[in-house]
Parts: structure tokens; C-alpha cells; sequence
């Protein structure tokens, strides 16, 4: 019987982002912090992950608030990782103006007895030889796979090793051309089946995204958004939604809409505020819209 926590790895950080209307500065980021604020909706977790001694304390209790197991979030001497970026007038192209790596570029996961056990392991955005460094750790039967175009052109190698290992891989429908060659979302993700995975999501931005396995492929469509605020994170969100309903024994159609629904909250304000603070109601409202645009 292994430990019942979702383990989440990635990175954590603070962010500049400035976007077509706004600038904020000092957002609690990173790939951890965006997909623990999704997952803890549905599950209890555990995150394995590094901040400095300057991490503020307001973000340090959200963490105590959010996770249930924080055994393995190292804290080094130092600075945490540091990112800025703008967006541009379409939102769709992001120029990233600085990163600090700060302790992060020392990071090395090491894993607790009680985190060796989980069943379920999802390794957000974060460099590949680090997702296998938590795979070669843990029990995890089901692995959860985030990646960018960052590690598939420069690590493709390590990336290609730790994507025979996954279960699951979500990606967006750029990354999916860039791994397969193939700018058909639908052939891609056929394709990238070949590596023996059980499931892939193809993310198609507004228009919503592909769910491929071995017998069939679910298309959803996208809530539309009327407002968007700040879109950083929101496949951050999608990855922990999606994760934590599957290891809350959900089926994948569910994950499909939950994760769907909360990237569209997401993306409406700065860091995870809107993510932490939106109602039931709300979500109950777009997970409904999201199943009439299901295509089975």
C-alpha cells in the first residue's frame, strides 16, 4: 500500500510578469506552486522542491497551507529562483526578460521514506534530468509528465528517457509538433503514443484540447475567457488538476474538464489568487459548459 499523497515536483519561484495592462512584482510562481494550488482541490500532497532563505514567509504558510507533506521542500542559504517575463499585445508570445536560478540551479530531489511510496508521482515543468532523478526514487505507478520546448530542444536525450517512463504527458500542440515533426495536433499525438505511454493531452489553447489512449481520443473544447489577466501557470494548473483527480480515482473525461476549467480561472488573475479564491459554484458553472463541448 503506498503513501496516498499526490508527490509534485518542479520549480518554485518568484515572478515579474508584466503584461499588455499591468505590471505586478514578488508573485509567488513556479511550476510546483501553480499545480499544488489546483491539486490540493482534490487530494492531499506532497511537494518535493528547493526555495532560499529569502522566501517570504506569507508564501511559506500558503505552502504549509496547501501541501500535507513538506518533508522534502529543501531550504538552502541563498536566493530562490527568480523569473520575469512580458507578455505581448496578442498573449499568445511571452519574452522572458531575466532568470535567477539562484539555489535552484544546485537542486538535487531527495525523497523521504514516506514520499519513496507514492502511487502517483506528477513532474511539472522542470529540467529532465531532474524528472528522472524522482523517478529512479519513487514507487509511483502512474507518472504525470509536464514539459516545454526549452528541455525538448536542448535535452531531448535525457527528455526522450523520461518520457518512455511516463504514463501520462501533457503538452501544448507547439511542444507536440516539436517532438514529433508533425503539425497535425491529432497525428502528433498519435505518434508520440509510439513511446508507450497510456494517455496524452495535446493542449490547443483556445480551442481546447485532445485526450489520446489506446482506444480513443476525447476532444474538449475551451471556457471562454473574457478577461485575461495573466496566462502564466495556467498549464501549470491544468497539470495539477488533472493529475489530482486521476489519483482521486477520477476518470480521465473528468480530469479533462476539471483541468480545463480551472486553466480558464486561472488565467484571470495574477499568480494563484483567482485559483485559491474561486467558489465551487464557479467551477461547477464551467465544468458544465466544458461537458457540452465534450466530443467522445
Amino acid at each position: 500500500m503506498g503513501n496516498s499523497n499526490l508527490l509534485i515536483t518542479g520549480s518554485i519561484a518568484i515572478d515579474t510578469i508584466e503584461t499588455p495592462s499591468e505590471k505586478r512584482e514578488n508573485v509567488l510562481g513556479g511550476s510546483v506552486t501553480y499545480a499544488l494550488a489546483a491539486a490540493q482541490r482534490y487530494c492531499p500532497t506532497s511537494v518535493v522542491g528547493i526555495i532560499g532563505s529569502d522566501f517570504p514567509d506569507e508564501d511559506r504558510e500558503l505552502y504549509q497551507s496547501l501541501a500535507v507533506n513538506l518533508d522534502d521542500l529543501q531550504e538552502v542559504e541563498g536566493a530562490t529562483f527568480q523569473w520575469g517575463g512580458r507578455y505581448h499585445e496578442n498573449w499568445n508570445d511571452r519574452e522572458t526578460l531575466y532568470t535567477e536560478l539562484g539555489v535552484f540551479a544546485d537542486f538535487s530531489p531527495r525523497l523521504s521514506a514516506e514520499n519513496k511510496s507514492v502511487n502517483t508521482a506528477l513532474l511539472a515543468n522542470i529540467h529532465p534530468a531532474l524528472q528522472q532523478s524522482v523517478i529512479d526514487q519513487c514507487s509511483a505507478d502512474l507518472i504525470v509528465l509536464d514539459t516545454m520546448n526549452l528541455w525538448i530542444n536542448t535535452t531531448r536525450a535525457a527528455l526522450d528517457e523520461v518520457l518512455r517512463k511516463t504514463s501520462i504527458l501533457l503538452l501544448n500542440e507547439s511542444e507536440a509538433e516539436l517532438l514529433t515533426g508533425i503539425s497535425n495536433p491529432e497525428k502528433a499525438g498519435q505518434k508520440l503514443m509510439e513511446y508507450g505511454m497510456e494517455k496524452i493531452v495535446v493542449k490547443l489553447g483556445s480551442h481546447g484540447a485532445i485526450l489520446f489512449d489506446s482506444e480513443n481520443q476525447i476532444r474538449i473544447g475551451a471556457y471562454p475567457v473574457k478577461n485575461v489577466v495573466d496566462p502564466t501557470g495556467a498549464g501549470d494548473v491544468f497539470a495539477g488538476a488533472f493529475a489530482g483527480v486521476l489519483h482521486s480515482n477520477g476518470a480521465a473525461r473528468e480530469a479533462l474538464v476539471q483541468a480545463s476549467a480551472l486553466a480558464s480561472i486561472c488565467v484571470e488573475g495574477f499568480g494563484v489568487d483567482k485559483i485559491l479564491e474561486v467558489d465551487h459554484t464557479e467551477i461547477t458553472k464551467r465544468t458544465s459548459y466544458l461537458e457540452g463541448t465534450l466530443d467522445l
